[in-house]
């Protein structure tokens, strides 16, 4: 089921809200002895994840496919680096990362029971469903089913109870069936969240001398500044102002702890090429996660923070963000 992204929780007696899970989506089947597990995408996860291909295929049930999401639990919190360690090419070494810290595999729907598909049955009925074949299953800790609600307040505590960890709340509709590739059935509210940073330096746009993209600070306990993010979501009349702007202030090294083009699986010829500057300039900015010591995912914008010394920059605003989310299970 596809969810589009909205502002607000809707409101009414036809929605159901369920946790936002921060791990990989994904559909697993079993028929008898054989256990499949497959992205959202379609691609196929479990030679990535044998350890949850072996928990599922000593469930009593020998027969059903469950929509849900793979997650690694690393000391008491959710770790998505862990998960992106597991896409790696040798078994070995998935094999002993998976000995390490096994995953788990939260469930939020029930797709099919032995020889029935339920995709044409509404959420409310594949949920009592699910609820008797988690209690008749779920005896394995590896093995967990995610809360669900009608009640507004609660998926309101949930955010309470804990703080930045959770990615946000998705609400689905009771009245509609399992509906893969629509929008309508299901919207999902992202939970944002926000931090001070340092301007260490900046990139040029591609082909062109307008500036790109700046790149992002944050202050370590060593007085280091470390680059941990970008932010790119600026109009055309923008980006000739801030261009000037920065090549003003072009000044080396821009950041004296980890710099922009270190080894990364994500690097690009266009990685190691940027512009630092003098890190006197200080910018708030929304994220979603901070995860392997940066910003997952590009950054906006929200002021310019004339106001803040940036010392003040630190990695405090982000660490110990993430990692409350396994109490609701």
């Amino acid at each position: 089921m596809e969810t589009k992204a909205v502002d607000e929780i809707p409101v009414g007696d036809i929605w159901q809200y369920e946790p936002k899970w921060d791990g990989f989506r994904c559909i697993a089947f079993r028929d008898d002895d054989a256990v499949y597990l497959q992205s959202k995408s379609g691609q196929p996860l479990a030679r990535y994840f044998p350890d949850v291909v072996d928990a599922l295929a000593k469930l009593p049930s020998k027969r059903f496919i469950l929509d849900g999401e793979l997650a690694i639990p690393v000391n008491g919190a959710l770790s998505f680096d862990e998960l992106q360690l597991r896409l790696h090419p040798a078994a070995s070494r998935v094999a002993k990362l998976a000995k390490t810290h096994p995953a788990i595999f939260i469930v939020f729907d029930l797709l099919g029971q032995g020889r029935h598909r339920l995709l044409k049955t509404t959420l409310n009925e594949r949920g009592k469903l699910l609820e008797k074949f988690a209690r008749q299953n779920f005896k394995n800790k590896a093995i967990r089913l995610s809360p669900a609600t009608t009640d507004l307040k609660q998926a309101k505590k949930w955010f309470q109870k804990v703080g930045g960890d959770l990615d946000g709340v998705i609400a689905k509709r009771l009245d509609m069936p399992y509906a893969s590739a629509e929008r309508n059935a299901a919207v999902k509210i992202k939970q944002i969240r926000s931090a001070d940073c340092v301007i260490g330096g900046f990139r040029y746009a591609s082909g062109a001398k307008i500036l790109g993209s700046l790149l992002l600070g944050l202050y370590d306990n060593d007085g280091l500044l470390h680059h941990v993010g970008f932010t790119s979501a600026f109009k055309t009349e923008e980006r000739r102002g801030l261009t000037k702007k920065f090549e003003a202030l072009r000044k080396a090294p821009g950041f004296t702890g980890n710099a922009p083009g270190g080894p990364s699986r994500w690097s690009t010829e266009r990685t190691g090429e940027w512009e630092p500057v003098d890190p006197k300039v200080v910018v708030e900015v929304a994220y979603d996660h901070f995860t392997g010591g940066r910003f997952r995912h590009g950054t906006r914008i929200l002021r310019w923070r004339k106001d803040k010394s940036p010392k003040q920059c630190t990695m405090g605003q982000v660490k110990g963000r993430e990692g409350k989310s396994l109490v609701l299970l």
